[in-house]
């Protein structure tokens, strides 16, 4: 009896010891964290994992496929846009620039043509002049004359041009050119004495210079003579 009862004794004292340590384990685990029942659901969806992944991964891959697709379909509209554009903008330019030739030879062509139509009037009254030179003394022939020369003046007069008649002023290289110097006691040196042909300018640029006959210096012995 007494070796049943400590039998029996230990029996109970290794039932009770593992109770004690389930209980410890199980206080451990719950301070960690750990739920062991749910030990083998984590495991399970960890190993099912993948497989939803790679279905995740195909639907990520098709959806950058299409917005890929747009952007370069939006592109290639754009593309196709601006090329049109530049056609337009090439072909205006293009038509600008005949225009502008146009433009540019056809005032070449007529620049003198309000001109050309004033100066008909002076051709009239030349061909008048000789006309009526056959039966006209010679008084009435020079009085038409200068009447188309004074016509022809006034026509040039309007269109900007303007005679160079310097008998008398000071000798102007930028206007005169000299042919000759020549004594001349009663003008003052360095002066036009002669216009042998007059100039022009127009609208102040020189088209002709006046040819002219200037005033020498006096020689220096007739200078201290009349000192």
């Amino acid at each position: 009896m007494t070796e049943q009862a400590e039998r029996s004794e230990r029996s109970g004292s290794e039932q009770s010891g593992q109770a004690q340590a389930a209980d410890q384990k199980a206080e451990n685990d719950a301070g960690l964290g750990i739920d062991r029942e749910n030990d083998g659901e984590v495991e399970e969806g960890v190993r099912q994992q993948p497989g939803r992944t790679d279905e995740d991964t195909d639907e990520n891959t098709d959806e950058n496929e299409e917005a890929l697709t747009v952007e370069l379909e939006a592109a290639k509209s754009k593309a196709e846009e601006n090329w049109e554009r530049y056609l337009r903008a090439a072909a205006e330019i293009e038509n600008v620039r005949k225009r502008a030739a146009r433009d540019v030879e056809h005032a070449r062509k007529f620049a003198l043509e309000s001109f050309a139509r004033d100066l008909l009037d002076v051709c009239d009254s030349l061909e008048m002049g000789l006309e009526a030179a056959e039966s006209a003394d010679a008084d009435a022939i020079a009085e038409g004359s200068a009447a188309t020369l004074r016509l022809l003046s006034t026509t040039f007069e309007r269109y900007g041009v303007v005679l160079i008649d310097p008998e008398g002023e000071p000798f102007d290289p930028e206007l005169h050119e000299a042919m000759s110097m020549v004594p001349a006691p009663d003008a003052e040196p360095g002066s036009v004495v002669k216009v042998i042909q007059k100039g022009y300018t127009l609208n102040g640029r020189l088209l002709r210079p006046a040819r002219v006959l200037v005033a020498a210096e006096p020689p220096a012995d007739e200078g201290e003579q009349a000192s």
